[in-house]
């Protein structure tokens, strides 16, 4: 059977090449992802692994049964190991392999030095790569198409056997090929470098091997577009902030949408004082760079089903304004725009996905910084539809412009469920980590819904509690609202933020995904990348798929 490369309909991410050298890193959004191709061939009978094509070979193992020391192989492994003449499991326990999920060991097969040498493997692929798959789920896989892709960076093309499927159970061998294409993919992402030359090692393209038919090829489709999705939220969270003002984020949303054939609103500076969007205005009047309101619609064809709002926190640098960060906290702050980020990669995810839903994505934008014109600890605001808070903290600035946003949506935008995501607190992470986002809401069936699908793509989230008894902290003696506690014997710091933007959200259904700890790494971790990570891109995405 011959090779067939999947369809590659997503526009977030594959519009042009990156270039060998360049001035200047490519605009998000258009760095092409590495090419997945499915071959109905196995490793017996595939032509590919003798026409020079291919540079490595990956095969899967399993860890050793209870009871039993040796290593488990899986599909294609013993085919692999009779084709090259090696004895792959030996080879596996000398390395030290578990069969864990996320081991990769290469083997690099010697090469004949003169003509009259003869290997088992002339003219086969000179590498040979060891994964493991840990228990073959989801997570196993997606750790597993990672490990492959960190191991193989700088080739030209691999074949793999890792996550097929000795049964023909087309669902299951569809998902297998979904998770190992959505961690090949997700790992491949490097930071776009700002330099006169590039000496970065591109990404191998992917053949699956014993794969093909239309479950197979619709699931890659998927995985593609959920990757996409995440490429864009990490590279737009990544560029540094003197080159991301408001202004260029509402540019980029702009030709992001008009390419993809969305509706897009932009509302500058006068229109947000015409609207009496009190927070955005004063969270990004210290800054030389005004503030921006960006709303991008994407609307299914036919009839619609439920309309989907989902608001991002956009401070595309935050100081703290004058109740100034750390140095040492600074340093991150360009990612603090990823709410917004991973809003408008859900809007355009949906869009190439075509789910039957109606999806807005609200991005309110500002730089928090220090100024003349800084809003102070003590003002009072008056924000969108007339709420007024009290100030106690400039460095809580992201509250106000989600306040704004929110209420917004909900008084103009007619959602039927009204989602916000944000980097928002510290103590979000303090509790739970960089694991797990904290998760709010006021309808359960939504909660549980976007708990499953953290589940599902790995990108999980811990239903947090709306605790009444907080709710004084975030009352007034001069306003309806302060949106910090003065009075630190409740703490509960993310609790009472959340209970600070229910009051914006009217009787709508509504979520809230504090991802200040899963939304920034410090390193490189399975399908986890340095920098800004691009959680909750695929979380929304799943759930978005399946909401009824």
């Amino acid at each position: 059977m011959t090779p067939r490369t999947t369809a590659r309909r997503t526009g977030v991410a594959r519009t042009s090449g990156a270039g060998s050298s360049r001035a200047s890193s490519p605009a998000p959004g258009t760095r092409p992802l590495p090419a997945v191709v499915l071959h109905g061939a196995t490793v017996v009978d595939s032509p590919l692994l003798e026409d020079g094509s291919v540079d490595a070979v990956a095969v899967q193992v399993a860890p050793a049964r209870p009871g039993d020391d040796e290593l488990q192989p899986r599909t294609g492994t013993p085919q692999a190991a009779a084709r090259y003449g090696i004895d792959l499991a030996e080879l596996a326990e000398r390395a030290g392999l578990t069969g864990a999920a996320g081991e990769a060991f290469t083997v690099h097969l010697p090469q004949p030095v003169g003509s009259s040498v003869v290997l088992p493997w002339a003219g086969m692929p000179p590498r040979i790569v060891l994964v493991g798959v840990g228990d073959e789920g989801g997570t196993s896989l997606r750790r597993a198409g990672a490990a492959l892709a960190r191991a193989t960076r700088g080739l030209r093309r691999v074949a793999t056997s890792v996550g097929a499927q000795t049964h023909h159970d087309a669902p299951a061998a569809a998902q297998a090929a979904r998770a190992v294409v959505e961690g090949y993919l997700l790992a491949s992402y490097t930071i776009p470098r700002i330099a006169s030359s590039s000496d970065e090692k591109a990404p191998a393209e992917l053949v699956l091997l014993g794969r093909d038919g239309p479950e197979v090829t619709a699931a890659v489709d998927a995985a593609c577009t959920a990757a996409a999705a995440t490429w864009l939220v990490r590279d737009l969270a990544n560029t540094p902030s003197n080159v991301k003002d408001p202004a260029w984020m509402a540019d980029r949303a702009r030709r992001l949408a008009g390419r993809a054939g969305l509706e897009v609103e932009v509302l500058g500076p006068r229109e947000l004082a015409a609207g009496g969007f009190g927070g955005i205005l004063a969270v990004g009047g210290g800054s030389a760079t005004s503030p921006r309101l960006v709303r991008v619609t994407y609307t299914p064809e036919g009839r619609a089903g439920r309309h989907v709002v989902v608001v991002g926190k956009g401070i595309t640098y935050d100081t703290g304004g004058l109740s100034i960060k750390p140095r040492e906290a600074m340093v991150p702050m360009k990612t603090d725009m990823a709410g917004a980020a991973v809003a408008l990669a859900t809007v355009l995810a949906a869009a190439e996905a075509r789910v039957p839903h109606r999806v807005t994505a609200v991005l309110p934008l500002a730089e928090n910084h220090v100024g003349a014109a800084s809003y102070r600890p003590g003002d009072v605001l008056r924000l969108f539809g007339g709420t007024t808070v009290e100030v106690a903290n400039t460095d809580a600035e992201g509250r106000l412009v989600l306040g704004d946003a929110l209420a917004w949506a909900d008084a103009t935008l007619e959602p039927d469920v009204l989602v916000d995501v944000a980097t928002l607190t510290g103590a979000a992470t303090l509790g739970l980590g960089k694991q797990h986002a904290a998760l709010y809401g006021t309808d359960d069936a939504l909660v549980a819904g976007l708990v499953a699908a953290g589940e599902r793509t790995g990108e999980l989230a811990w239903h947090m509690p709306l605790v009444e008894e907080y709710d004084e902290a975030v009352r007034s003696s001069v306003a309806d609202l302060r949106h910090v506690p003065v009075d630190r014997h409740i703490g509960g710091g993310s609790i009472t933020a959340a209970l600070f933007l229910r009051r914006f959200v009217g009787t709508r259904p509504w979520a809230h995904l504090d991802i200040a700890g899963p939304g920034r790494a410090t390193a490189d971790k399975h399908e986890v990348t340095e920098g800004a990570t691009g959680y909750g891109a695929r979380l929304l995405l799943d759930w978005l798929s399946r909401l009824d």
